[in-house]
């Protein structure tokens, strides 16, 4: 096979799914990672793809993923993180769950627990929690985004004000080099924000994919989140951040 076919191969396989890992795309070819490397750096060179850590990926600063394909992207990651942060959730706990398939995936994760107090923007999260008879499940007011059901506007921010919850479980679309929470609608970064602010213990969940994402709308840092939870090593750059400001990493 040519370095071409390949390089066309692998745009195809960015294209169906999203976001590729570099060891995804060595088992796949069956050549080295350099190898690898080299053709997502040319490819990112022409503007084809988007370079993550770790791998590639096919995306806008604008808009993001379609929700369908967010869901199944990194699916196995994201089970993993959520099997891991739930266990530092208690029975009886009251949290804030944002928008998102990460906290979907955390919210499925929290099904066996007990006595829980709910407050979210997110009616895919709610009709997760919503099923257990001990739970109880309040949803934020707001405008309904049919995309992906994320409740979002001034109106749902003013309501997460209401609230002082144990925990902020939040999920996000990218992390920069410098720690900066990256997002593409600015409602649903002001409401995050919110929750950050009202909440004890604020639990960041993201999958290797989003670092190095690129998303126009800034939320806040890294260094805000008391617990960071991802299935990779970050770059060096946000390790020292999350030293600097006692970030509790959990690598699962």
């Amino acid at each position: 096979m040519t370095q071409q076919q390949r390089q066309a191969l692998i745009l195809e396989m960015i294209k169906k799914s999203g976001f590729v890992s570099i060891d995804e795309l060595v088992e796949h070819f069956k050549v080295t990672p350099q190898t690898v490397r080299r053709d997502l750096n040319q490819l990112a060179k022409v503007q084809k793809i988007s370079r993550h850590h770790g791998g590639a990926g096919i995306e806008s600063s604008t808009v993001n993923t379609d929700y369908q394909t967010r869901k199944i992207m990194d699916l196995q990651a994201k089970e993993k993180i959520a099997a891991e942060l739930v266990q530092m959730i208690p029975n009886g706990a009251s949290l804030f769950i944002n928008i998102g398939t990460t906290t979907e995936t955390i919210a499925r994760a929290l099904l066996d627990h007990k006595g829980l107090q709910i407050v979210t923007n997110n009616l895919n999260v709610a009709s997760i929690l919503g099923a257990k008879e001990d739970f109880s499940v309040v949803i934020a007011g707001g405008e309904v985004r049919h995309r992906d059901g994320g409740v979002i506007g001034e109106t749902t921010e003013d309501f997460i004000k209401n609230f002082r919850m144990d925990f902020g479980i939040i999920g996000i679309s990218g992390i920069d080099i410098e720690g900066s929470l990256l997002d593409f609608d600015y409602r649903e970064v002001r409401v995050a924000q919110a929750i950050i602010a009202n909440s004890r213990q604020v639990i960041l969940a993201a999958d290797h994919s989003k670092f190095g994402r690129n998303a126009m709308v800034r939320l806040g840092n890294i260094n805000q989140a008391d617990h960071f939870f991802t299935d990779a090593l970050p770059p060096e750059e946000i390790q020292k951040i999350l030293l600097d400001y006692k970030v509790t990493l959990h690598l699962v």
